[in-house]
Formats: structure tokens, C-alpha cells, sequence
């Protein structure tokens, strides 16, 4: 919301010496976001003055139209003579007002103007543009025409309201009522201690049965419709400057009269509105819900087909706009034809959630549905109405109609019951009885009662709705810094959960391991599960969907870690990054259709064990996770030799790194698993709860995968869930033992049928070689089927035996190794390679 100081102050009698500065340090003490004030013609420095065009002559012979132009400045040049002007403009004649700058003047920009020769003439100055001057669009092109009624020589800064401060209030959705300058009046008027003159206490007619007639089908939807009616206006009559003025520095653009006022009145109560050229409107003006493929054509010329949940106003034709959002372009008034002599003002109060669900439906936000979606005081729309009849007679001449149509299904007022001390409690200061009655009654609040409170909430604050809210509201007045600062004292003996500290320790392996953390937004879309070449009938198909999502393309939580991590690796990868390993740890989120709706939990008193334990089963189930992807080099090259790029071994020993910071021992064995490559793709196994459990999957990704999402050839993953690790753990990470004595190492080759996993003869040498093993390694590979036999390979390893309580011979080490090599024959067919 920007709100120009020279407006605020009709509401407020600010000090003279008040800045814009010193408005802002008092708003944000009362919790208004002021981002930045701008500081409004600082740089403009006059002669800047109204000029009578004399005479016009066009010059020839150039590649765009010249004119030489006399203008009449009156005394300002100092002379009385005509100021010779070259411009090159076309949207003025002889006898019109302009505006003029002449030389000596400094234009913002730092633009200094002074006498210069152009095309073959001598320019004393310039004839000014809105854009020239900084005052934005005006929504007209070329130089400024005025109005007649302005004399020759009169100072245009002053005039055109160039010098001025405007504060820019990032509003946030629970403070809607500051979308207006009567909201932040009031709370500058708090802020300062000053009394405020609402605008919107003016007299307003009460509703009669001859005003324009209205039916309201919903009154859910919409619980109050004003209609006014206006007529014998002048088509011809223009926003005069001072309208046109506020508007683009509250950022708007003037259109026309009529839409000029609906849209100053807006800024001035918050209250949205619409006028219709009654001569558009057919029959009874409704309100109601759209029926499903209804077709409208809004305002930005755009056919819109409706959703039955819309809610919009129709006549007898259908419908003629959308509730809160757009009008019709059917009933739009039309300045360029000048025909519009008699309007229909709305001014009505909608449901803040269909109007946001509509906008974002609709893909068209608006600045009244912005207003609609946060909260609209309800009372105001009378006044509203009111004060745009009001302009309307003043600037064009108009007559109010006598009819005043008023439709409204009021709500109970809102009363909250607080005890007088809750404040002090939720604060930690004791302010008091009178001062807690003070704040609530400057925020609009009716309060009786002593010990407890009973708070009538005023219509325009939707947000207080519970005795914390009021208590907020005492605390941000009397001033956040006043609360004093204490240091919390934690109960000794709290640290980190083993949970924690294992998640921790895995996430400083894989960076030890040269993987980087990239942090992702946990929302996905169901293309990219389409992309991953996930089965309709996969569980990660069933997602937690949104009811308001960041973005609708993304609309669902994920239920796997690999969609975040593959866009982050294809984005740095197009950035010049091409050898990228890349880790996330992170909650997925896995519904399992049993989840109840939750309850809403008291805020007047802790929340009971049963309560918080209701809301749980109102939660999907939420594993996590780590995974990696990389792609590129795995190794770089260099003069130490050749590296090697990463392939889905790295994946599978990614998983395994992850895997022994639980203490835990993967068992690898071949699968086929979206997104996965079918001959490269690993499943993970655990022993969990005394059972072998599937815990994640590692490899080279299916190259349909790859080229769906734009990935680099050979792009490789692992993903694992962690809950699952630390279940299958041994406990808290121990540190290892150390013997004093030496390791005997043996080396074994075996060989096996070409498709015996490696996981199932590790398994058998692991468990023959028995408690003097100390570790196993694989450390090649080889196929040759004349040295080996037709379908079988080589698997050679290194097994390293110790005793923790002496050197062991030569024969303790052989026999180890034997019984492991015949246990690995018994089981997998191994046999030891000569």
C-alpha cells in the first residue's frame, strides 16, 4: 500500500515538521511494515509553470514530426514575451494549457534545462510529458494538456503536487484494513497519540424500496449489496488533477471519471467498488453462484469459463461480473465513446475465501480481490457508496437518485471474553487494567467489564478472534522494545536426540565424500512423476495435495527426495556446472488414506495430551530420507592420471556411507524400479526388527527418465529412508577399537556363474571366516571366458583377520580363510580360482 503523507495528513494532524522518515519509524513501532519512503520531486527545481499555446509551426525536412511552438508563460520568464519552444508532440493545438519548464530548471533525473539550438531553432525550454515531470502513467501519451480553467504563469509543481513523501506499506494478510488510507490513519493516529477523522462518518440515506433492484441468491456469499444510482452526468467531465494526482502516486493509473472515484474511494475506505453504465445493466442486478461452463467476458477482455463455485452478479442476460474480482466488460463503461451519462454503484461486502479461491481459479488478481481476500469492513460499504455518489454529483455534475438499495444479512457482532490480566501474562510486564482497556478501545474495540474482559470486536479488524490476538494488539502498542530481554534457562541434561545426531553425522559423511547439501522446496507436481516413470498404481503416485499452494503447478507435498535434487542438478548442470554430487536429507511425505480430520486446538489453555495426539492422526506418515544424485566426473584427471566419471557403483557406495554411520550393513542385490535403469538399478536391504527389509534403491537412472527431465547422460541417484537405518543401527554411534596387534590379510579369488550377486559370496565369506574376520573387501572384477569358462567371472577379495588378544599364525589365518572359501562353495557354487 503507498500512502502519500500530503493524503495521510487530511486524517491526522501530523506536526508541520514531521517527515516522511519520522512517520515511518512511528508505523513500524506499532508493527506496520514500512519498507521505503520516496522521496517525491527531491531533484525538481522550477521554473516549472502553466503555458498558453500561441502558435504551432511545423518543420519540414526531418525523419519525425517537429513543431516550432509560442507559449504564453505570463511573467514567469520574466519578460512577458512568448517562449519559443521546439517539441516534438501531437497531441496538443493552439489555445491549449500546457505545462512548460523553462531554462534554469532542473527536471528529476538531475536533468538541467537550459537554451539550446535543435533543429534549426533555438528551444527556450521544454513542453513536459507526465514521464518527464516523474509522475508515472497518466494513461496518455505525449505532453500534459490541463484544463482550461488554469491561468497562464500559475506554478505547476504546485499545481501538479510534484513534491510529496509516499510511504510503502508492505501489508500483511491478517492487517487487510491497511489497504486503505483510512486503516493506516487510524494507526498513525495511535502511533502518535492524535485524535483521527474517520472518513467514512459521513451521513448516508437509509435504503427505501425505490432504489435500483437487487437480488441476492447467496447470501453466504455476499452478506451485504449497496446499489446507487447517479444520473444526468457529464460524459464530457474529466478526473481534475488533484484525483488523477493521488491515484498514481498510491500507484494507480487514471482511466475515467467514473472509474477514477470507485478507485480513489477504495484507497480511501478499503472498501472495493464497481459502477456500471446503467444503460449496459438489463433487469434485476443478482448475485449468486456461477453455473458450471458459464462463459464471461471480464473487463481485461478476457473470456473466462466459470466454475460453479464463482460466485458472480449477473442481470437478466447472465452474468456481468465476477464477485470481487473483475466486472463484465458488457456493462464496462466506456470513456473513449464519452456516451456514459448514468451509472450503478456497488458497493458489497464478500466471503474473503471464495473470493481468493476465485482469483487464484481464475488466475486474476485484482486490487479489490486483493482487499475482498484479507478482510473488508463490512459497515463501510454504505459510506462508500455514499462517498462515491457524493464525488460523482461534485465532479460531473451528476444527480443522486433518491433510491437507496441496501441487501444485508448481518453477522453477530464478535465479542471475546479475556481476563483483564492476560496481557501481562503472555508479555511478562505488568501493564494493567486501564492501560489493556486504552489499547483495545484506540484499535476500535467496545470493552466492559473489570476483572474479565468482554471485547466487542470492531467490523473492520476480522482477524482478532481470539484472546491472544487481543493481547497482541496491547503488546505491538505499548511497544515491542519495551519487553524486557531474558535469557532462557534450559533444563540440564538436553541435547541433541540420537535421531539428530545420526542425521548429523550423515550429513558430514556425504560432504566428506564431496557431495554438496542442496536444499529443496518439498513441493512437486504430478508431470515430474509422469517424467520419473512412476506407475499409476505406485504409492509415491498418492500425494498429500494443498489447499492453497505456492505455485499450481506444484500443488502436492512429495513423496520422494529425487524430483528436488534432480531440478536443482539440472539447473546448476545449465548453468556450466557439469560434474555435480549432489545430497539432501529430508522429511516425504506418504499418506496411508487413514489420516483423520483434525481438530482445532484451544488457545486459551494448553492443549491436552489426547488433543495434540488427535491432531497426529490427522497427519500423513513422514519418513526420512537422504538421497544423492551426481553425474559428470566422479574423479577429475589430472598429471596424477585419468579420472573417471560417476556411475552407479558411487550411488551404491553413497548408500553404503550412509548405511555404516547408522552402523548398519547394506545387502545390494539387482532390480527393477522406477526411475531407475532395469540392468542398473540396486535394492537396498536391511535387517530390521530381526527382518530383512527393503530400505532404498541406488543406480544409473532409465535414459527415458534422463531425457524427460533434461538431465545429463549416465545422471545416477540413491535414495534411502533413514527412520528404517536407525531402527536396523546398533544405538549410539562407539567409537572403534584399536589392537595393539598386526592384521594378517588374505587374498581369495573366486569363481562364479557370471549372475551370482557379489552380495551373496561376501555374505558366505563374511559368515564362514567367522569372529577373527575384521573385514572384507571386493577388489576385482574379471570375465573371460577362455580362461574362466563360458558365462562365469572372477570375484577377488581381501579379507583381513586380527584377535584382540595376540598375533595370529600363519595357520589360524589359512583355516579362516578356508572355512569362509568352503562355506561360499556350499552356498554360491564358488570355486577358488587357480
Amino acid at each position: 500500500m503507498r500512502v502519500p503523507l500530503s493524503w495521510l495528513r487530511e486524517y491526522v494532524d501530523l506536526p508541520a515538521t514531521e517527515t516522511g522518515r519520522d512517520v515511518q519509524e512511528k508505523l513500524i513501532s506499532v508493527g506496520l511494515e514500512v519498507e521505503t519512503v520516496e522521496q517525491l520531486g527531491a531533484d525538481l527545481k522550477g521554473p516549472l509553470v502553466v503555458g498558453q499555446v500561441l502558435t504551432i509551426e511545423e518543420l519540414e525536412g526531418f525523419k519525425k514530426p517537429i513543431r516550432f511552438c509560442t507559449v504564453d508563460v505570463g511573467q514567469a520568464n520574466g519578460t512577458g514575451e512568448p517562449q519559443e519552444v521546439v517539441c516534438g508532440a501531437r497531441n496538443f493545438a493552439v489555445g491549449d494549457k500546457v505545462v512548460v519548464v523553462l531554462p534554469g530548471a532542473v527536471l528529476p533525473g538531475g536533468f538541467a534545462i537550459s537554451a539550446r539550438k535543435t533543429y534549426g531553432k533555438t528551444s527556450h525550454g521544454m513542453i513536459c510529458s507526465a514521464d518527464e515531470l516523474g509522475m508515472g502513467d497518466d494513461g496518455s501519451k505525449g505532453i500534459i494538456v490541463l484544463p482550461p480553467e488554469h491561468e497562464v504563469g500559475t506554478d505547476a509543481i504546485e499545481l501538479l503536487e510534484l513534491v510529496d513523501e509516499v510511504l510503502d506499506i508492505a501489508v500483511t494478510p491478517d492487517r487487510g484494513y491497511c489497504l486503505s488510507m483510512r486503516g493506516v490513519a487510524r494507526e498513525t493516529a495511535i502511533a502518535y497519540g492524535l485524535p483521527l477523522r474517520d472518513p467514512a462518518l459521513i451521513d448516508v440515506p437509509a435504503p427505501n424500496a425505490f432504489g435500483y433492484p437487487v437480488q441476492v441468491a447467496d447470501p453466504f456469499g455476499c452478506d451485504r449489496f449497496t446499489a446507487r444510482t447517479v444520473s444526468g452526468l457529464d460524459p464530457e467531465a474529466h478526473s481534475p488533477i488533484w484525483l488523477k494526482r493521488r491515484l498514481q502516486k498510491a500507484g494507480m493509473r487514471p482511466i475515467s471519471l467514473a472509474v477514477d472515484v470507485t478507485n480513489y474511494v477504495m484507497l480511501e475506505l478499503g472498501q472495493p467498488l464497481h459502477a456500471y453504465d446503467r444503460s449496459r445493466v438489463q433487469g434485476t442486478i443478482g448475485v449468486r453462484r456461477a453455473e458450471a461452463g458459464e462463459r464471461l467476458t471480464t473487463l481485461d477482455g478476457v473470456t473466462r469459463t466459470l466454475d460453479a463455485a464463482d460466485l458472480v452478479i449477473t442481470d437478466d442476460r447472465g452474468p456481468i461480473g465476477l464477485a470481487g474480482v473483475m466486472g463484465g466488460a458488457n456493462t464496462e463503461i466506456d470513456d473513449t465513446e464519452g456516451t456514459t451519462t448514468e451509472v450503478v454503484v456497488e458497493a458489497a461486502h464478500f466471503d474473503a475465501l471464495s473470493i481468493a479461491r476465485t482469483a487464484r481459479r481464475h488466475k486474476l488478481a485484482s486490487e479489490a480481490s486483493r482487499r475482498f481476500e484479507r478482510g473488508v469492513d463490512p459497515q463501510a460499504a454504505s459510506a462508500a457508496a455514499q462517498r462515491t455518489v457524493d464525488l460523482l454529483v461534485l465532479l460531473a455534475g451528476g444527480t443522486a437518485d433518491a433510491g437507496v438499495t441496501e441487501v444485508i444479512a448481518p453477522p453477530a457482532p464478535r465479542t471475546i471474553t479475556i481476563p483483564a490480566n492476560h496481557p501481562d501474562k503472555v508479555a511478562g510486564v505488568e501493564y494493567g487494567r486501564e492501560t489493556v482497556v486504552r489499547r483495545l478501545q484506540e484499535v476500535g474495540c467496545d470493552v466492559y467489564g473489570q476483572d474479565e474482559l468482554i471485547v466487542t470486536v470492531p467490523s473492520w479488524r476480522p482477524d482478532l478472534t481470539d484472546p491472544n490476538d487481543l493481547a497482541e494488539e496491547v503488546i505491538r502498542l505499548e511497544g515491542y522494545e519495551n519487553l524486557p530481554s531474558t535469557l532462557p534457562k534450559p533444563p540440564a541434561g538436553r541435547g541433541l536426540t540420537e535421531r539428530q545426531r545420526l542425521h548429523r553425522r550423515i550429513g558430514r559423511a556425504l560432504a566428506g565424500a564431496g557431495y554438496v547439501e542442496a536444499l529443496n522446496y518439498p513441493f512437486i507436481g504430478e508431470q515430474v512423476l509422469d517424467d520419473l516413470g512412476i506407475e499409476a498404481d505406485d504409492p509415491r503416485r498418492t500425494v498429500v495435495t494443498l489447499v492453497n499452494p505456492l505455485s499450481d503447478e506444484e500443488p502436492a507435498l512429495r513423496t520422494t527426495l529425487l524430483p528436488g535434487l534432480l531440478g536443482a542438478l539440472r539447473r546448476n548442470d545449465g548453468r556450466g556446472s557439469h560434474d555435480l554430487a549432489l545430497f539432501e536429507t529430508g522429511l516425504v511425505f506418504r499418506p496411508t488414506g487413514e489420516e483423520q480430520v483434525p481438530v482445532r486446538l484451544p488457545v486459551d489453555r494448553r492443549p491436552t495430551d489426547e488433543e495434540l495426539a488427535g491432531l497426529d492422526t490427522a497427519l500423513p506418515r513422514q519418513p526420512r530420507r537422504a538421497a544423492v544424485v551426481l553425474a559428470g566426473a566422479r574423479e577429475q584427471s589430472g598429471w596424477w592420471g585419468k579420472g573417471r566419471p560417476g556411475d552407479w557403483a558411487d550411488a551404491v557406495e553413497a548408500a553404503r556411507a550412509v548405511a555404516r554411520e547408522a552402523g548398519v550393513a547394506l545387502t545390494v542385490r539387482a532390480d527393477q524400479h522406477a526411475p531407475w535403469h532395469p540392468g542398473r538399478c540396486a535394492a537396498l536391504y536391511a535387517e530390521v526388527d530381526g527382518a530383512e527389509t527393503l530400505v532404498g534403491h541406488a543406480g544409473e537412472l532409465h535414459p527415458r527418465v534422463v531425457k524427460a527431465l533434461h538431465l545429463p547422460e549416465r545422471t545416477c541417484a540413491m535414495e534411502v529412508e533413514l527412520d528404517l537405518l536407525e531402527r536396523a543401527g546398533n544405538g549410539p554411534a562407539r567409537a572403534p577399537r584399536i589392537s595393539s596387534f598386526p592384521v594378517a590379510t588374505q587374498d581369495v579369488a573366486l569363481v562364479v556363474d557370471r549372475f551370482v550377486p557379489h552380495a551373496d559370496v561376501e555374505a558366505a565369506l563374511r559368515e564362514g571366516a567367522g569372529e577373527l574376520l575384521e573385514s572384507i573387501r571386493l577388489f576385482d572384477v574379471y570375465e573371460n571366458a577362455e580362461q574362466l569358462g563360458e558365462g562365469k567371472k572372477s570375484l577377488a577379495y581381501a579379507l583381513r583377520f586380527r584377535a584382540g588378544d595376540r598375533t595370529l599364525t600363519v595357520d589360524e589365518a589359512s583355516a579362516a580363510r578356508d572355512a569362509a572359501v568352503a562355506l561360499a562353495g556350499e552356498r554360491t557354487g564358488a570355486v577358488l580360482r587357480s
